[in-house]
């Protein structure tokens, strides 16, 4: 038997999982990730501690399901996009990775924007600008940490730089870098020109050679084997940013259907053979399917949210569940299956690490009576969530010229069966899951198999290895009453418009 794995460096968990080539999970191992937050704005995280995480559920998922090493056929990695991972040419990280919810650079876009910079950029990259992007960080480090700038030798996207570690063989997976506003679109290679814009034409050696995702990009070295448990020699292929491994995992391969992911992030998304180039929506960047581009709306908007409220707001909440072998997020669920979708609750606004809609705005609930619980709590946050999922798809929506058969939703929402129907509610659409519970690692597992020739494509691999759930459709109902709560979302969202940057001015200087 040959089995296949996928690393998932997420923005809170690290985890490992084994698929057999049906796609089925035969065990998975994860770890949280620690994230390191020096002042506000600012998430980071110690690279040393992220490579062994990496080890540790590798070493992990081995042990727990008793695979040999040498039953696993291929290995590949993703992570979150954006955020940044510097090895320096001292051969070590040059500083603390960066997250993808890290907003420190959020007056380089601003600025970009004003002087012309961006539209003159979107022209060869087909993207806007966003703080969190390796071009806003690299200028903003450049500016404030210009001795680390003089260290670095390669730049790297998250799960690049992990399986620069597994391969000792720096490379950069297209579909991240391309999503980075260093890679031209129409050519799909590195521009110039777009590194000039930036002012970051000095760095252009530290880009590592561009390599598909199917691609085989090195072996497992034998200190890496020594230290993660697989056998040298096994075969590592470049990998996805997970928005991609998660499409992938869902059977979204062209712009039939909808892809969301409910986790850290928003992530709206469809494949297509064209890039949107009427600025209408955030991102396009390259398809880990050859010859397609990714359509991308996304925000820090989602379930991080929902993490936030139980670790923060229901500590004896979580106590009480674990005492009575359930998750904390069963409770939650049972919590907002019973309040009605027809009763007020607080407006939610999801903005706890970053926003769509200001680059200050801050997370609130609006509307709190002293008749509300912490259930109703609980409803709003959902309801909050899943509301800023639908201003990104309504994005995505007026790019086409037809509607999608269905949403395929991945990420912590999917495994709620109340989430995954006010998903269907809110935006009236059918909505799939897949009956797994790692889709990033899924994805991994089947753009591996595709890359050791266990399948003749992607496609064939997809198709083969993507166990999809029931349809669950919107209640006619309830989509009217949801469309009446969103427009209070949005009428919340632009009367508190002008409060944002007046608040962060206190937030940087306080009260001088």
């Amino acid at each position: 038997m040959r089995y296949f794995l996928g690393l998932d460096n997420g923005g809170t968990t690290t985890k490992a999982a084994l698929y057999d080539l049906k796609g089925r999970e035969i065990g998975v191992c994860s770890t949280e990730t620690k994230a390191l937050t020096p002042r506000p704005g600012l998430i980071e995280r110690d690279m040393e501690k992220m490579w062994e995480a990496n080890c540790a559920v590798i070493r992990g998922v081995l042990e727990k399901t008793g695979v040999q090493p040498n039953a696993v056929a291929g290995v590949a990695v993703c992570g979150h996009g954006k955020g940044l991972y510097l090895w320096g040419k001292d051969g070590r990280p040059a500083r603390n990775g960066i997250i993808s919810t890290d907003d420190r650079a959020y007056q380089y876009p601003a600025r970009w924007r004003a002087d012309g910079t961006e539209k003159k950029a979107f022209a060869l990259s087909c993207q806007h600008i966003m703080a969190c992007q390796p071009v806003a960080l690299l200028a903003w480090l450049r500016d404030h940490e210009p001795d680390v700038v003089k260290n670095i030798r390669w730049i790297f996207a998250c799960k690049d730089y992990v399986r620069f570690r597994l391969t000792g063989e720096a490379w950069a997976e297209i579909t991240d870098y391309s999503g980075a506003n260093l890679v031209n679109l129409h050519t799909g290679q590195y521009d110039d020109e777009l590194l000039a814009l930036f002012g970051l034409g000095d760095l252009r050696q530290a880009l590592p050679p561009l390599c598909g995702s199917a691609q085989i990009c090195g072996q497992i070295t034998e200190e890496a084997a020594c230290k993660c448990g697989l056998d040298a020699g096994t075969p590592v292929v470049g990998g996805m940013f997970d928005i991609d491994a998660c499409a992938l995992a869902v059977d979204v391969l062209d712009a039939k259907n909808i892809c969301m992911i409910a986790g850290t992030w928003s992530i709206n998304e469809y494949p297509r053979t064209e890039p949107v180039m009427d600025g209408s929506v955030l991102m396009n960047s390259l398809f880990c399917r050859p010859g397609y581009y990714l359509i991308e709306e996304s925000s820090p908007t989602s379930a991080g949210n929902s993490a936030w409220f139980v670790h923060t707001l229901l500590p004896e909440a979580s106590a009480e569940a674990k005492r009575a072998g359930k998750s904390v997020y069963e409770v939650m669920n049972e919590w907002v299956a019973s309040v009605d979708a027809r009763e007020f609750v607080p407006i939610f606004l999801p903005f706890l690490m970053a926003s769509n809609v200001h680059p200050n705005a801050k997370g609130c609930f609006v509307g709190l009576s002293a008749s509300h619980t912490r259930r109703h709590l609980a409803r709003s946050v959902y309801e909050g969530i899943a509301f800023s999922h639908k201003q990104h798809l309504d994005r995505l929506l007026r790019t086409r010229d037809d509607m999608p058969e269905c949403i395929r939703l991945a990420g912590g929402a999917a495994n709620s069966a109340v989430w995954t129907q006010m998903f269907a509610d809110v935006t009236g659409l059918p909505v799939e899951t897949v009956r797994v519970n790692e889709t990033g690692a899924l994805g991994c597992a089947i753009v591996a198999a595709a890359g050791v020739g266990a399948y003749a494509s992607l496609e064939e691999a997809a198709r083969a290895m993507c166990p999809l759930g029931e349809r669950v459709f919107p209640s006619p109902r309830r989509h009217e009453i949801y469309l009446r709560k969103y427009a209070l979302y949005q009428k919340t969202i632009a009367c508190l418009d002008s409060l944002w940057s007046d608040m962060q001015q206190y937030v940087e200087n306080g009260f001088e």
